[in-house]
């Protein structure tokens, strides 16, 4: 997530240069793979995490100016957002707070691995958390090199040092430098040890929800935003680094969400490694323009294939599903939606489609927010393990705004999403969703039972919503 304003800026330029009203479906292309190892149960049971994420605050001090080194978030702010989330957000489920990049990630002991996150030990965020019933979640890349390059590998007598790229191995953009970090070629002896030491590093800390960064750069050194800004390892080092990753997490139990992924050949090393993998451009200023309206209906066939959340669950809704890879959105900042109708779709969205709720508004910015995130008839389908699908998962076509799916008691779910700016009246026969007969609504947002139907109609506001329950 660091410097991405720079990014935002020219991808924002290269979007506005676009036709809005081009709706290809434009998937990531097909490569050949290596054998990879199957790495059982990867996704049994696992759920979409609903917790509080710094990003707010980092991405807002970056937008005044703030440079990465100069940037902290103190001990009395840590206490002040941990107290809030344990008193406001904990009761309803929300279990963890984490960190993101933009602040400096230290790594202060023999260990090499990170250990800081500015001025704060993540040991001691572990402990702030755990004394009030809080997981932490740590923004860091087992691809990445922290500590210094003469620190020994656990297990081999390699170093950091010996993990990095010496020119002896096949890179996809000859004579480009990396950007920004230091990256762990997977191909090297000592590497899968290295990741999983990192692994283990985690575990010990008592960390287990780590937040991988910046994919698409390891794979092939590029992104649409900044064009080529590293060598990188290519496809077949990428899966194998996922693979690695994916072994060590499932054997310390560490939660993994992959984030700027280009998702080639239709997500297939993601989606078999990753237990959630970001479908959608970054949150930045957030709002109704990250939730549905930036770009439009548009897709690219390389990160971010989306670039707006609504656009990303409908285009990757096909990956998704029980005990499947989790779809993420991003993050959600509801103090920057103009109504409370945006807010409600905001976060129904990312429920119906079994995604994760990451709130970042703060204690200071969330204003009068806070019940959209709080809604327990809506948070139920999280609890229940609910992954919805879309009537349509084409971008142009509007059956999209209507998603439904199965309760693991045998009742639906059906959400009704009116993206236009105007109002708008929608019906759907619940045949159409392959449900027969009449069935009671339970509507999730009033929390009223509104009788008996066989078709669900409503008259929407613009940016609206509607989310109800059917049980016969």
């Amino acid at each position: 997530m660091k410097k991405m304003t720079i990014m935002a800026i020219g991808l924002m330029a290269t979007m506005l240069s676009a036709c809005t009203n081009d709706i290809e479906m434009r998937y990531p292309p097909k490569y050949e793979l290596p054998e990879l190892p199957v790495v059982e149960g990867i996704h049994d049971g696992v759920k979409a995490p609903l917790y509080w994420s710094i990003y707010e605050y980092a991405y807002e001090q970056e937008q005044a100016g703030v440079s990465g080194n100069d940037m902290d978030f103190t001990e009395a702010q840590w206490d002040e957002v941990i107290d809030w989330v344990a008193t406001n957000l904990k009761p309803h489920g929300y279990d963890m707070v984490c960190t993101d990049g933009f602040i400096p990630m230290l790594a202060k002991d023999e260990s090499g691995y990170m250990t800081h996150y500015g001025s704060m030990a993540l040991k001691d965020l572990v402990a702030k958390c755990k004394a009030r019933g809080l997981r932490l979640g740590v923004y860091d890349n087992p691809l990445w090199i922290h500590g210094a390059l003469t620190t020994k590998i656990e297990g081999t007598d390699r170093t950091f040092g010996q993990l990095v790229y010496d020119g002896s191995t096949q890179v996809e953009n000859a004579g480009a430098q990396d950007q920004w970090f230091t990256w762990v070629v997977s191909e090297k002896e000592g590497a899968r040890e290295y990741i999983d030491g990192f692994f283990r590093h985690y575990k010990e800390l008592g960390v287990d929800f780590i937040r991988m960064d910046f994919m698409s750069w390891y794979e092939d050194g590029k992104d649409r935003a900044m064009g080529t800004v590293g060598r990188g390892y290519g496809r077949a080092a990428y899966a194998r680094a996922l693979a690695y990753i994916a072994q060590s997490a499932k054997k310390y139990g560490i939660f993994t969400s992959l984030v700027m992924p280009h998702l080639n050949n239709d997500a297939e090393v993601e989606a078999r490694y990753g237990n959630m993998v970001r479908i959608v451009a970054d949150t930045g200023g957030g709002g109704w323009w990250h939730t549905s309206a930036c770009e439009k209906g548009r897709s690219y066939a390389s990160w971010p294939n989306c670039m707006n959340q609504f656009d990303g669950f409908v285009y990757w809704s096909h990956i998704s599903g029980r005990n499947k890879v989790i779809l993420d959105g991003d993050f959600l900042r509801l103090n920057r939606y103009d109504d409370d109708n945006e807010r409600q779709s905001a976060v129904s969205l990312q429920l119906m489609a079994g995604g994760p709720v990451a709130v970042a508004d703060q204690p200071k910015t969330i204003g009068s927010a806070l019940p959209f995130y709080t809604n327990d008839e809506l948070l139920a389908l999280r609890r229940d393990g609910f992954v919805g699908q879309p009537l349509s998962d084409k971008l142009g076509d509007s059956n999209n705004e209507v998603w439904f799916g199965t309760l693991s008691d045998g009742q639906y779910v059906v959400g009704l999403f009116n993206r236009s700016d105007q109002p708008q009246t929608v019906s759907v026969e619940l045949q159409q969703l392959g449900i027969t007969g009449e069935h009671t609504v339970r509507d999730l947002w009033t929390h009223t039972d509104e009788g008996s139907a066989s078709t669900l109609k409503a008259t929407l506001p613009a940016h609206g919503c509607k989310i109800v329950r059917l049980s016969k």
